[in-house]
């Protein structure tokens, strides 16, 4: 899952962006409305986590821009103005969630992932592919009933492969969906993953790479 979180007290939004990514997501973090739009011009997100009352552009303004391009972004919105009159503006504007500050970060992660899936494409509660499952809500995944220890970016890179099923997946969408803005675009992270994860699974192979495309999950 990719999520944009706009909020501009820096503290607090690095520490919802560390904490976001310990859970497995890939996380862009920006102070001011500008340069939320600027994000969202050029990069796919899931979930926007937006703060109403922000620098330079409105966060008002930010969801109505979301919402007039037709994105298939969804908005959570995060703001200390937690009245119900708040909370009913906010949702009028076309955000899809309001949560008042302080919040319990384990309700943020859970509202977040059921935006998630409402911005994703609709997959079965669990993915399969040959004999590996993998249950997105639980964060674990099985090959032929052997539990998988596997790292939060090799859990995404599989939850990826399998939410896909016969199509191939490219090292740049993969990059994309799992690392944030952070990551160098000539890196080897999904190479070093994938090969990670093939370990992880074992034998025979399940993970195949299709020469130019990209990767694939499969029995071959």
């Amino acid at each position: 899952m990719r999520v944009l979180v706009v909020e501009d007290f820096e503290v607090l939004a690095r520490s919802i962006g560390t904490g976001l990514r310990r859970e497995g997501m890939a996380v862009d973090v920006v102070l001011d409305g500008s340069d939320a739009l600027d994000h969202l011009a050029v990069v796919r997100y899931d979930v926007v986590v937006l703060d109403r009352d922000l620098p330079g552009v409105h966060g008002d303004e930010v969801c109505r821009r979301i919402i007039a391009e037709r994105s298939n972004s969804r908005v959570l919105m995060l703001t200390a103005a937690g009245t119900v009159k708040d909370r009913v503006d906010g949702l009028g504007l076309g955000a899809d969630d309001y949560l008042p500050k302080p919040f319990d970060f384990s309700e943020l992660v859970a509202r977040i992932r059921a935006l998630g899936r409402r911005a994703a494409p609709a997959t079965p509660p669990t993915l399969h592919g040959g004999d590996v499952t993998l249950d997105p809500s639980r964060r674990v995944a099985f090959r032929a009933g052997r539990r998988l220890e596997l790292s939060p970016k090799e859990f995404a890179v599989l939850e990826c492969l399998l939410a896909a099923g016969d199509r191939v997946v490219s090292a740049e969408d993969l990059l994309e969906r799992v690392w944030d803005e952070a990551a160098d675009p000539f890196t080897t992270a999904v190479k070093t993953t994938i090969r990670r994860l093939r370990a992880k699974l074992g034998d025979p192979p399940v993970i195949h790479t299709i020469r130019e495309a990209g990767y694939r999950i499969g029995d071959r």
